[in-house]
C-alpha cells in the first residue's frame, strides 16, 4: 500500500491529489495519516506557548525557538515517520515490514550516506521486523524527471505552475528562497504564510534562522503586519545580544543546569532575563538575584534525586 502523512495547513494542496494519483494508477490502497492533536502549524504554536511557559518558570535559561530545525527535525520524525510507522505496525503486528522511499543521495551530503537498505527501528515494533529500502538512491535528479515523463505522470503542480525546484511543505525549514518565494506565489499557500510570520513576529525568531519568512513577500502581508515586523526584529537582536552575555557553565543541560550560579552570576541572569522578557512581550518569574540562585538549586537538587 502507499502511506502519506498530512501535515495540514503547510502542505501544497496538490500534494494529496498527487498521492491519489499515484494509488489510482497502481491499484494499490492510500492510508493517510494525521497527528491527533493538531497539523504541523498548531504543534508549532503549541511549542512556542510551552516555551514560553517554560521560560517563564526558569526551566529554561534561554528562551527556546518555536520552529523546527535542520538539527532537530521534529517535522519529520514526530509528524512523518512515527506516525506512518505506528499505523503499519498496528495494522501488520508481527509482519516483515518493507518501507520503499525515493531518497537520493544527490539530494543532500547526509543523504549522500544513505545505505540502499537497512532495518527500520520504528518498524520494528509489536513483533515486526522493518526493513528501509531506498531503490532510486543513485539515480540524479535528471533521471526522475526523464522517468516520470517516460511514464507520462503528470508533475506536482509546484513544478509546473510555480517553478519550485523541490516539493516539501510549502514552506519548509531547508527551502530555498526561490522555492519560498514560488509557493507564496500559489494563493492555496498565502493564508499560512501570513500565519507562521505571524509567529515570526510573535515569538521574534526568524523561520530559518536569520532568514525571516516575512522577508520572502512582504507584499503579501498588511501595513500594521509589517510594522510589527520590523518591531520583532529589534526584538530579536536585543534577545541574542542579552543571551549571549550568560556563561556556558550556566545553560541547561537536558533542561537542567550543571552548576549553580554565583550572586554576581545570578544578577546577570536576572538582568538578562528581563530585557528578554521586556523585549519578546512575555511575563516571566525569577527577576531577582536571590529567587535565581535559589531556583537553579532546587532545579539541580532534583536531577541529582532523579539520577
Amino acid at each position: 500500500m502507499l502511506i502519506h502523512s498530512d501535515l495540514g495547513r503547510v502542505e501544497w494542496k496538490d500534494s494529496i491529489k498527487q498521492c491519489q494519483i499515484i494509488a489510482q494508477r497502481l491499484g494499490w490502497e492510500l492510508i493517510i495519516v494525521k497527528r491527533a492533536a493538531g497539523d504541523m502549524m498548531d504543534r508549532w504554536e503549541t511549542r512556542w506557548k510551552n516555551n514560553v511557559a517554560r521560560y517563564a518558570n526558569l526551566e529554561c535559561v534561554k528562551l527556546i525557538l518555536p520552529w523546527s530545525t535542520p538539527s532537530m527535525r521534529f517535522c519529520t520524525s514526530e509528524l512523518k515517520t512515527t506516525l506512518i510507522c505506528a499505523e503499519l505496525t498496528r495494522r501488520y503486528p508481527k509482519h516483515k515490514i518493507l518501507s520503499v522511499t525515493g531518497v537520493r543521495r544527490a539530494e543532500s551530503s547526509a543523504r549522500a550516506k544513505m545505505p540502499i537498505a537497512s532495518q527500520n527501528i520504528k518498524l520494528s515494533a509489536r513483533g515486526c521486523y522493518g526493513i528501509n529500502w531506498n531503490p532510486i538512491i543513485t539515480w540524479s535528479t535528471p533521471e526522475v524527471f526523464s522517468y516520470l515523463q517516460d511514464m507520462d505522470h503528470p508533475l506536482h503542480e509546484a513544478y509546473t505552475t510555480y517553478g519550485s525546484s523541490r516539493v516539501s511543505c510549502a514552506f519548509c525549514i531547508m527551502g530555498s528562497m526561490g522555492d519560498l518565494a514560488a509557493s507564496a506565489s500559489c494563493e492555496d499557500n498565502q493564508d499560512i504564510y501570513r500565519q507562521m510570520v505571524d509567529l515570526e513576529i510573535q515569538s521574534t525568531y526568524a523561520f530559518q534562522g536569520n532568514q525571516w519568512l516575512a522577508d520572502v513577500a512582504p507584499h503579501l502581508l498588511s501595513s500594521e503586519t509589517i510594522i510589527s515586523l520590523d518591531k520583532a526584529k529589534l526584538a530579536g537582536k536585543v534577545r541574542m545580544q542579552a543571551e549571549a552575555a550568560i556563561p556556558k557553565h550556566l545553560l541547561f543541560t537536558n533542561g537542567k543546569p550543571t552548576s549553580i550560579p554565583t550572586h554576581e552570576e545570578a544578577v546577570l541572569i536576572a538582568m538578562v532575563r528581563k530585557e528578554v522578557s521586556a523585549a519578546v512581550g512575555i511575563k516571566v518569574q525569577y527577576l531577582d538575584a536571590q529567587s535565581i540562585v535559589d531556583r537553579y538549586t532546587s532545579l539541580l537538587t532534583e536531577s541529582c534525586e532523579v539520577n
